[in-house]
C-alpha cells in the first residue's frame, strides 16, 4: 500500500510538536505552556497519564476561579490551541504504539472518507480525527480517534454536559483510558502467555507489561508474588467485619495493605475468570461516569474523616479503572472472593468517614449504594440509602451534594421526579459556590426574564389589538349613525 498523503492538519501537527520541542512560540500563543512542559512529553503512555492529571487540574483551578466557561474557552484561540496541541500529541503517541504515522483529517475531508460518521458541524470535538494505523480500506472508521472528545469530557464534562462518541459508545474519561483502548493486540499480554497448562507469567515479565494486559484475559504473578497476594488477602478475608466495628482502629492496617498491594499490582491483575467475548458497551452507566469525574474533581474541604476517606479512595480507584476498560455491564465482572473482602474494607471506611461527617464520603457511599454495590442488603435498600446519604450531605450546605440531589429530583433518580424540589437544590448549591449550578440558574433566570417580557410583549399586542378593535367599532357605529 502506498503511503497516505500529507494532509494539512498534518503540517500543522507537525508544526506545533517542531515549535514545542524547540521552544518557539506556537502561531496565536498556547496556554498553559509551562505546565506542558512539566508534563515531560516523552511521547510515552505515562505521560498520558500526567496529562490528564494537568486537565484535571486545571478543571479545579477553573472552577475555584469562576472561569468554568467551556464556550468562552472555545472562542479563546490560546486555549483551543492548548486543546489541540494536546489533540495532536495524543495521536502522536498512538500512532507510534502501531509503528505508523498519524494522519489527520478535518471534518471535510472525514465526511469524504467515512460517510458513515455522523459529524455535527459545529461540534468543535468534532472537527478533526487522527488516523493512526495503516489501514487497507477508507471505509472503515475503526483506525479513527478523536482526540478532542477526551479531552473536552476531562475538562468541562458533568451531569448536564454530556459527550456523545462520534463512533458510538461512551468517550473516555481521559486521554490515557482512550489510547490504551485502541492500543495493538500484540502489545497486550494476553497475546503473549504461552500455551501450557497455567498460563503463567515468568519472572522476566516486567511490570509495564502487566499494565498493559487486557482486562479480559487471565493474568497470574510468578509464585513468590502469589503467595504474597494471597497472605495479604487471607489475612482480610479472614477477619469477621460486622456493621458495628465499621473500620475499628484494628482493622484500618488491613486497609493499608490491600491499597499497597492494589497500588504495586495493576488492577488488570483482579480478574479471576476469562470471561466470553461480549460485545462492546459501556462498563457503567453514563450517569454514575459522569458523578466520579465530579467526585474526583470537585472536592469540599474536610474536618473529619478524611484520612479514611483518602485510603478507602485509593482502593476504590484501582477497582473503577479496571471496571472502566471492561467492554461489559459493571455487573458481568468478576472478582475473586479476596479482592471484594477487600473492596468492602474500602467500603466500611467510606461509611466510617461518612459518619464523622465527612460530605464527599457520603456522595461517593451513595453512589456505589445508588448502583447497587453498597454496604446495603439489596438493590431497594441501596438506594434508599444512597438518596439519605445525598440529602444528609446537602442538609450540611455541600454545593456538590446539592448539586447531586437537584439532578436526582430533576430525573427522579432514586426519588420522586419533582421540579420544584430539583430547582430548589439547585438554587442552594449555586448559593453557596457551586460554578456549574450558579451558571444554570443563570440561564434559567435569563430565560424567565425572556419568557416574561415576551409574555408582557403578547398581553401589550393583544390589548392594543382589543383597543384597535373597540376604536374601529366605535368609528362604524359613528358611521351608521351619522
Amino acid at each position: 500500500m502506498s503511503a497516505s498523503p500529507v494532509t494539512p492538519l498534518d503540517y500543522i501537527a507537525a508544526g506545533y510538536w517542531q515549535d514545542f520541542l524547540a521552544k518557539r512560540p506556537i502561531a496565536g500563543g498556547i496556554a498553559y505552556e509551562a505546565e506542558l512542559r512539566d508534563c515531560m512529553l516523552d511521547e510515552s503512555l505515562a505521560s498520558l497519564q500526567r496529562v490528564d492529571m494537568l486537565l484535571s487540574q486545571l478543571r479545579r483551578n477553573m472552577i475555584k476561579a469562576d472561569q468554568w466557561n467551556e464556550q468562552a474557552l472555545l472562542v479563546d484561540e490560546r486555549h483551543r490551541n492548548f486543546m489541540m496541541f494536546l489533540a495532536f500529541y495524543a495521536g502522536r503517541v498512538l500512532a507510534k504504539q502501531w509503528q505508523s504515522t498519524p494522519h489527520w483529517y478535518g471534518q471535510f475531508e472525514l465526511r469524504k472518507r467515512y460517510p458513515e460518521l455522523s459529524l455535527v458541524t459545529d461540534d468543535f470535538y468534532q472537527h478533526m480525527a487522527v488516523n493512526y494505523r495503516d489501514n487497507t480500506d477508507n471505509s472503515a472508521v475503526a483506525s479513527l480517534f478523536f482526540a478532542l472528545e477526551p479531552i473536552g469530557l476531562r475538562l468541562f464534562g458533568h451531569i448536564d454536559r454530556q459527550f456523545a462518541a462520534v463512533q458510538g459508545g461512551q468517550v473516555a474519561s481521559g486521554l490515557y483510558q482512550a489510547v490504551s483502548a485502541k492500543l495493538p493486540n500484540d502489545r497486550l499480554l494476553n497475546n503473549r502467555l504461552p500455551n501450557n497448562s497455567d498460563h503463567q507469567v515468568t519472572e522476566s515479565a516486567t511490570h509495564s507489561d502487566i499494565q498493559n494486559a487486557n482486562p479480559s484475559t487471565d493474568v497470574h504473578l510468578n509464585t513468590s508474588e502469589v503467595s504474597i497476594v494471597q497472605k495479604t488477602f487471607n489475612d482480610i478475608a479472614g477477619k469477621e467485619v460486622s456493621a458495628a466495628s465499621d473500620l475499628s482502629e484494628n482493622n484500618k492496617p488491613e486497609l493499608a495493605k490491600a491499597e499497597t498491594l492494589l497500588t504495586n499490582h495493576p488492577s488488570e491483575q483482579l480478574v479471576i475468570t476469562k470471561p466470553a467475548p461480549a460485545p462492546k458497551t459501556s462498563p457503567t452507566p453514563e450517569m454514575f461516569t459522569q458523578l466520579l469525574v465530579e467526585l474526583d474533581d470537585i472536592a469540599v474541604e474536610q474536618s473529619a474523616g478524611n484520612t479514611e476517606y483518602q485510603q478507602a479512595n485509593k482502593v476504590l480507584a484501582q477497582f473503577e479503572r479496571h471496571i472502566a476498560k471492561q467492554n461489559k455491564p459493571r455487573a458481568q465482572v468478576v472478582f475473586s472472593e479476596k479482592h471484594l473482602a477487600a473492596k468492602k474494607q474500602a467500603l466500611l471506611a467510606l461509611q466510617e468517614a461518612a459518619n464523622a461527617g465527612h460530605t464527599a464520603a457520603m456522595l461517593r457511599l451513595a453512589m456505589y449504594e445508588l448502583l447497587g454495590e453498597g454496604l446495603a442488603g439489596d438493590k431497594v435498600a441501596g438506594a434508599a440509602s444512597g438518596v439519605e446519604w445525598v440529602k444528609q450531605a446537602a442538609s450540611q450546605d455541600d454545593s456538590h451534594a446539592q448539586r447531586l440531589l437537584s439532578k436526582m429530583y430533576y430525573q427522579g433518580l432514586g426519588v420522586t421526579q419533582d421540579i420544584d424540589n430539583g430547582k430548589y437544590w439547585l438554587t442552594q448549591a449555586a448559593k453557596n459556590g457551586h460554578a456549574e449550578a450558579a451558571d444554570l440558574v443563570a440561564h434559567w433566570q435569563q430565560a424567565q426574564v425572556l419568557m416574561t417580557t415576551k409574555k408582557q410583549e403578547q398581553h401589550s399586542i393583544k390589548r392594543y389589538q382589543i383597543l384597535l378593535g373597540v376604536v374601529g367599532v366605535i368609528a362604524l357605529l359613528i358611521l351608521i349613525f351619522v
